[in-house]
Order: C-alpha cells, then structure tokens, then sequence
C-alpha cells in the first residue's frame, strides 16, 4: 500500500499495481523509498530503499545493484485469485460477459496444452451447447472471390478431404496487457492467454481449392455462431480474417478436434479455424462460414483500432490516429517459465531445474537464455526444435545460487531472424497488444 506519510492523510490508500501503472518512478520512491543511479536506471542509491524491498520481501537481494527502476518485484506480481468454469482447471478469470479467463504459468507446463487448461478468450456470447449438434452442423464456403459457392457438413468434410493434425500456438493479440504503463484498455491479460495443443482437422487450403479460388482473392474471413454481446443476433460478435498466403499455408486447419477429442465447448465445438502463430482472433471458433475475398476482409473487429497497432513507434499516452495503424499478423518472439512456480523457495547449494516454452509466429526460435541477476548476465538454454512448424519449443536450464536471498530468474528467446524479447515492455500501443516483455519468477533461496 501507499507509504508516504505526507500523504497519510489527504489521500486514500492505494494498491501497489494502481501506483505502478501511474507512474513506476514515483512508485519506486513512495513505496520503497527507493532511489537508482541515474545513468544505468538500475540499483538502489539509498540503502534504506534496498532495505524496504529485502524486508517486504523476506530476504536479502544479491544482485539488487542490477534491478532496473520501476520494477514491481515478482514475488508481488502473481495473482491468486481463484475461479473455475466447466472443462476448465485454475483459470482466473478476467470478465464474464463475454467470458475470458487466463491460464497461471505454471499451469501450461505440459508439452501439449490439455484442454482443461486452455485458456477461453471471447468476443461474444459462447452459443447454446443444445445448437451445436455435429450431426447437423453445416460450414459455407462463398464471397466475391469464390467460384463455387458451397456447404460441407462435418461428415462431408471428414470423408472428402485428407485429415491433418499439427500442434499450433495460439496467443491473444492482448497478452501482457497488464503490463503497458499508461494502461490500455481491454481484458488485462498477464502471460496465460496462450496455449499449444495438437488440433485435428482438414486443410483450409483444401477446402478453398475444391470451391474454386479466383485470381482476385486476397484475404478470407469467417463468420461463427457466436451471439453479440448485446444480444442482436444482427450483428457479429467478431469476424476476423487473414491474408490468402495465411489461409494456403499447410498449418491453417478448420478443425473437429483437439488433442484427439471434440473440440470443447468453450474452444469452439464443433467445428473452428485454426491459424497458428497469428492472433488467436484470427483463429475464429463455432465456425459457420468462409468468404474468399477480393479486398481485405471487412467484418466486426477487423477496422482500426481492433487488433491493430501503430504504423510506427510512438510515445506512451499517444493517440494515434486510425489510419495510422496496420493490421497485426504473426505474433513476436515470447516465452514462458512454467516451472517452478513463482514464488518458490528453494535450499542453497541444490541445482535450482527451470524450464519452460519459446514461440515466434511464423519463425521458429533460435536460441534461449536464461538470467538470474536482473538480466545483466544470461546463459544459454537448451532448446528443443518443434513438434512441427508453428507449435511452441520446450527449453530447460539449471542454476546454482551463489547465496541466500530473492531472485527473479529472467527468460530470454530469440528468433530466427535474430530478433529478442525485450527485457522490458517495449512498444507501446494504444490497445495494448504484443507486449513480449522477458517473463520472470520469484525465487527465496534459503
């Protein structure tokens, strides 16, 4: 809470986050006392600062001289709060209407994300379980730029086209939210709106080809059985789309099924498209229809500002004007520790195992580091190559801790095209999209 005693009494108390997402800087000096080197912008120059941190935090900071200014410490960034929904294990939940909820790190440490911890991101009204019978579930294939208008049921398309199956990341154009100062506006999503599980279907390419493709196209877009959350069944709660190179790719599925089962209720059941590495708004759920395109696509949350994003770098608190904002499409280099959980304690002397995930879009990622003094130093993780093309990489790593004391241990990717994550959050943007900040936990070492 706030701790200015000029303050005590002419304002209310505030939270630690409220005086943070204000201003980091200040929250530094109110909360902590807490003054850094000018130059560096790292350590403490009064030791009573340093002394305020070791003490809430219950431990001395060996490498406190390296911790970057208006940094909320980790060991005070996670979030208990509890929720369940049906399908689903340990997500929090960030709204319900439309519902959303978040899966914790340590949650999405299995190789291939499990349903029950696939994190739910919605726009709308998630359909009436009783509407979404596969026996009679029909998907359309049209638009201006389709030769031949078309419907499929689901057993046309299971008997008509070859069956894939590939492990694909999805990711929230919003992930990190939370962490954009000023903040912006939307679900505030911290780390868990991402998910890799293996998904089973047919070619979109397929399916496009077989309704004929004319020479014109130049995007698709979807319509889904998804309810407006004003209840208007006129209007479309989301109808996203991406380019034809995006729809042609071998990876780009409309699928039946996740990890070998029917689609869950809450992921799209029973039919969805699937376009790994890109927004997962682009991947659109209880999928009704696809329209090939002459232009790009126009539907519900495809215009400025909807998953959009500065044309070029802006100041933080910048309005910027629609037309000066461009589309997203694959989504930047980021990682995850998902073990240990944050805020572990941990015996001195023992090697200290971590491990986690690393996805970069439409590139693979190339190396992994892993830091555990604030980032000055980092060493090299192991990396493994992906399942396939567009499914996540498991990285693993070993410390040993030279004393006792808090930690963050730092996690570091790096692409193909030798692009990193930012230590810190980089590219401000007035929705609040593509943080790809370093993720960090909080360790006592003892």
């Amino acid at each position: 809470m706030e701790n200015d005693p000029k303050n005590k009494n002419d304002q209310p108390s505030r939270g630690l986050h409220e005086l943070y997402a204000e201003d980091p800087i200040k929250a530094d000096e109110l909360v902590w006392n807490r003054e850094t080197d000018k130059g560096s912008r790292r350590g403490f120059l009064k030791r009573g600062g340093l002394l305020a941190m070791a003490t809430a935090i219950g431990a001395s900071i060996p490498f406190s001289k390296n911790m970057p200014a208006g940094l909320i410490p980790a060991a005070f960034a996670q979030s208990n709060e509890p929720f369940a929904i049906p399908g689903k294990e340990g997500l929090i939940i960030l709204n319900d209407r439309p519902l959303n909820a978040e899966t914790p790190p340590h949650l999405l440490d299995d190789e291939i994300t499990p349903a029950k911890h696939m994190f739910v991101r919605n726009n709308g009204i998630v359909p009436d379980s009783k509407l979404l019978d596969p026996a009679s579930w029909t998907l359309e294939i049209a638009g201006e730029s389709c030769e031949k208008s078309t419907t499929f049921t689901i057993a046309e398309l299971k008997s008509r086209f070859k069956h894939y199956s590939y492990q694909l990341t999805l990711e929230c154009g919003g992930n990190g939210r939370s962490e954009f100062v000023p903040s912006a506006s939307g679900n505030q999503w911290t780390t868990g709106a991402v998910a890799c599980p293996k998904f089973t279907g047919v070619r979109l390419k397929d399916v496009l080809e077989a309704c004929g493709i004319k020479k014109d196209a130049v995007y698709i877009g979807y319509y889904a059985a998804d309810l407006h959350p004003s209840g208007d069944s006129s209007k479309e709660a989301i109808s996203r789309g991406v380019p034809m190179s995006k729809a042609l790719e071998d990876e780009t599925l409309i699928a039946w099924a996740m990890n070998d089962e029917d689609l869950p209720l809450l992921n799209g059941h029973p039919l969805r498209l699937v376009c790994g590495g890109w927004p997962a708004s682009t991947s659109g759920k209880w999928l009704k229809k696809v329209v090939i395109r002459n232009k790009v696509h126009d539907g519900n949350k495809m215009a400025a500002p909807s998953y959009s994003v500065p044309k070029y770098p802006v100041a933080p608190g910048t309005q910027v004007p629609n037309e000066d904002m461009e589309i997203i499409g694959s989504m930047p280099v980021r990682s995850l520790i998902t073990f240990p959980k944050t805020g572990i304690s941990h015996k001195l002397g023992e090697p200290f195992p971590v491990r986690g995930h690393a996805w970069a879009g439409d590139l693979e990622v190339k190396d992994f580091y892993v830091s555990m003094d604030f980032g000055i130093t980092w060493q090299k993780a192991e990396l493994r190559a992906p399942a396939n093309r567009l499914a996540w990489q498991h990285w693993h790593s070993e410390f040993n801790f030279p004393e006792k004391g808090y930690y963050e241990i730092w996690a570091r990717a790096v692409d193909s095209k030798g692009q990193s994550q930012p230590m810190v959050v980089a590219g401000w943007n007035p929705k609040g999209y593509l943080n790809n900040a370093c993720h960090r936990i909080a360790v006592q070492v003892v």
